[in-house]
């Protein structure tokens, strides 16, 4: 069975940073777009970062543009967030997406695999 499998979340105070990683198994996601996604208290969920099959696009959100960092590991089947300059709005539950297509998810309609989700916790 298909399964993404997030880690690295956890507590940090606000301007530091964390590693997020995402492992795909069951089958293999190394031709589909793939994102993270994040879901605060209370807030919809919405697209963080998004990576292309290739690794060779990628898109951020307009809040995190500058501070996030994702990519691709060599296999494409594990994916990466630096989360740099981490501030309390961060706050969320992270989730790891894979795509329909090659191409980056852009919304949740465009997601086939979730992952169970990381807690990242900013602290002021």
């Amino acid at each position: 069975q298909a399964q993404l499998v997030e880690s690295g979340g956890g507590l940090v105070q606000a301007g530091g940073s964390l590693r997020l990683s995402c492992a795909a198994s069951g089958r293999t996601f190394s031709v589909y777009g793939m994102g993270w996604f994040r879901q605060a208290s209370g807030k919809e969920r919405e697209l963080v970062a998004a990576i292309s099959w290739a690794g060779d696009r990628t898109y951020y959100a307009d809040s995190v543009k500058g501070r996030f960092t994702m990519s691709r590991g060599n296999d494409k089947n594990t994916v990466y967030q630096q989360m740099n300059g981490l501030e309390p709005e961060d706050t969320a539950v992270y989730y790891c997406a894979a795509s329909r297509r090659t191409d980056p998810p852009r919304s949740p309609n465009d997601v086939n695999a979730w992952g169970k989700g990381t807690l990242v916790t900013v602290s002021s």
